[in-house]
């Protein structure tokens, strides 16, 4: 029997290209599957640069409070394949795709595919989208790979909500070289009469989003318009037009947190008026429970914020073989972002650390070899005493060799060394400068997937 990751090695062949944005090729391949996207439970549909992934788990997590079953895409991975397809379990938490049922629908999805010309997202999403049409679920939240108007993930015509997050520069070979033509791509999820929750944007973005959405008549819920959010006390206050609501901060770290918080409480708000649990069988074993409108108690929201969790973002590694490299009273800390706003929301994560314990700050970055080196360290001159560059083994891109990255990063006045991988940085950190540090890991979610399988004693399987 083949594993996923045999399956996965011989998907990737069958196109040259890793991204070569199209619907043409998954929309002939969804065909010859039945069509499963049209089976699937109600779609939120999430676009954006940053804050995707946060926005989807806290989003997923208040549903989940909320008595939901809930399916979920999002990409990459950081160390298994598996990440990627999370689906509603008996116990109402969502899982990753176990082995087999991953390898069955792989299988499936290859044969029904006949070696015709298609990228591994495409095919892999078709996948995806057999899996969630199969298993009964109240709500799917399904988050673009890249862009939107000619993303895998826009097949679907009708999702029930739109998403669009934090939009920055980012793949610019793809999307472009402008605020507006990223917006652009970004907002080609918008569909008609579907609302759209909209974070908060830079004014050239949200006029595109704006535009986008009064052209094909789509209702908009706009951050700083239709609902607001800060901190206060320690606190989370949210306001939308109708509830000022008293929450606890998310458990996930750092000040642009608050936003994607907001973003996904304001999206769970809005599925009330439209989303009815148990509507969607699929085979379901609760086709006959009576369907009723969602509702979104201030407890579920409090509830979800306190216990979700999305790794690779802002997370402290507390135990294991990395942070017990360290100096007793050393923190270790990891985050994937990639580009110059992700950099200066980390950036301003570590100053409030630094704010409330005071410690030397290193960090340990490897990065994708198209990224904005310099616009995503920039806001760490002044803030980092050392920087050491390391390779990233296992992207699907290429990396940016650490030569590079160092000479970036003295060009800015960041002291910068060069070290083969992160476990000899960590060593080299530990060595020069004894006792308490805390040490950011930071620039690629290719990189911190190799950092957390390590962590786990795993091999990580490649995107």
């Amino acid at each position: 029997m083949p594993t996923s990751d045999t399956l996965l090695a011989e998907l990737k062949e069958l196109h040259p290209k890793l991204i070569d944005l199209s619907l043409g090729r998954i929309d002939r391949l969804l065909e010859m599957l039945g069509n499963p996207h049209e089976k699937m439970p109600p779609v939120v549909h999430v676009a954006g640069t940053n804050g995707k992934g946060s926005t989807t788990a806290i989003l997923r997590a208040i549903l989940e409070a909320a008595g939901l079953r809930v399916h979920a895409y999002t990409s990459p991975h950081l160390v298994r394949f598996h990440e990627r397809i999370s689906l509603a379990g008996d116990n109402g938490r969502s899982a990753p795709i176990g082995e087999a049922e991953l390898v069955d629908v792989l299988t499936r999805t290859q044969e029904a595919n006949k070696g015709g010309d298609i990228t591994q997202f495409e095919i892999t999403t078709a996948a995806a989208f057999t899996a969630f049409s199969e298993r009964p679920a109240d709500v799917l939240i399904l988050e673009v790979g890249l862009g939107g108007r000619l993303d895998a993930t826009n097949v679907v015509k009708r999702p029930i909500l739109s998403v669009i997050t934090s939009i920055s520069i980012d793949h610019a070979d793809k999307l472009g070289n402008s605020l507006e033509l990223i917006a652009s791509e970004k907002a080609g999820i918008i569909k008609k009469g579907v609302p759209v929750v909209v974070s908060r944007q830079p004014e050239v973005a949200l006029e595109v989003i704006t535009n986008q959405a009064f052209q094909v008549g789509a209702p908009t819920i706009i951050w700083g318009q239709e609902f607001d959010a800060m901190e206060q006390h320690g606190r989370l206050v949210f306001q939308n037009e109708n509830e000022l609501l008293d929450l606890p901060l998310p458990a996930l770290t750092g000040a642009h947190q608050l936003t994607n918080a907001a973003v996904a409480i304001a999206s769970a708000l809005a599925l009330r008026k439209s989303l009815r649990i148990g509507a969607h069988s699929a085979g379901a074993n609760r086709a006959s429970d009576e369907t009723k409108l969602l509702e979104v108690s201030e407890g579920a929201i409090e509830e979800g914020l306190l216990n979700v969790t999305w790794p690779g973002r802002m997370q402290q590694l507390t135990e294991g073989p990395l942070p017990d490299m360290l100096s007793i009273g050393s923190e270790l800390w990891l985050d994937g972002g990639h580009n110059p706003e992700a950099g200066a929301a980390i950036a301003l994560t570590m100053a409030d650390l630094e704010e409330r314990s005071s410690k030397p700050l290193y960090l340990i970055v490897g990065m994708m070899s198209l990224k904005d080196t310099k616009g995503f360290l920039l806001p760490f001159k002044g803030l980092a005493r050392e920087m050491i560059a390391v390779p990233v083994p296992s992207a699907n891109v290429p990396p940016q060799e650490p030569i590079e990255l160092a000479d970036t990063a003295r060009l800015i006045g960041l002291h910068c060394d060069i070290e083969p991988s992160v476990e000899k940085a960590l060593k080299s950190l530990d060595k020069k400068h004894p006792g308490a540090k805390r040490i950011l890991i930071c620039g690629s979610l290719y990189l911190a997937g190799e950092v957390l399988a390590h962590q786990k004693g795993v091999a990580p399987q490649p995107n």
